[in-house]
């Protein structure tokens, strides 16, 4: 399997909603109820446009494929895409805050083979460059055990209360870069 990681474009939106939902269909069965799931998409998952704007968001294409996508920011919003937002989303001071791992999701045809950790290395060398020391990312259930498997540890758990009252655990990890 080719792979190729590479910055998104906003003329992916419309693909990348697509894998997202597939992702999050498929690969949450099992660590969330269907409620759950449906629920989060459509309150929680989806394209946060900032981070194409802001060139840090990247594909994973496998053999020209769609595989993945997954991003870094040095924004304050932990977690969320555009359908979550409220307001200006300020930037963050990188002497004393940690960058933000987003919004990552990977087809289910691609699951486990390197995609989500290709990602990941190629976000903490981003952010680094930027001048971050330390990361910090919001945590759904599946996507746990990677992040505790490349460094992170959990800050804290949480529950999120979304609007039609379905309440979705996930953890705030971090890693000092």
């Amino acid at each position: 399997m080719s792979l190729h990681i590479r910055t998104s474009t906003s003329e992916e939106i419309p693909a990348l909603e697509r894998l997202i939902e597939q992702s999050v269909r498929a690969l949450s069965v099992g660590f969330y109820s269907p409620q759950q799931i449906e629920s989060s998409l459509k309150y929680v998952f989806g394209v946060d446009t900032q981070l194409i704007e802001d060139g840090t968001y990247f594909v994973v294409e496998a053999d020209g494929q769609l595989a993945g996508c997954g991003g870094w920011s040095k924004r304050r919003t932990l977690y969320g895409g555009d359908k979550l937002k409220t307001g200006e989303d300020n930037l963050l001071d990188a002497k004393t805050e940690p960058s933000r791992i987003r919004a990552f999701f990977v087809h289910p045809n691609f699951a486990r083979r390197g995609i989500g950790r290709l990602l990941l290395d190629a976000c903490e060398q981003a952010a680094r460059q930027a001048g971050f020391s330390a990361l910090e990312l919001a945590a759904t259930m599946p996507g746990e055990p990677l992040y505790a498997a490349c460094g992170f540890h959990i800050i804290e758990r949480i529950e999120v209360e979304l609007p039609d009252g379905v309440l979705v655990p996930i953890a705030r990890m971090g890693k000092a870069i």
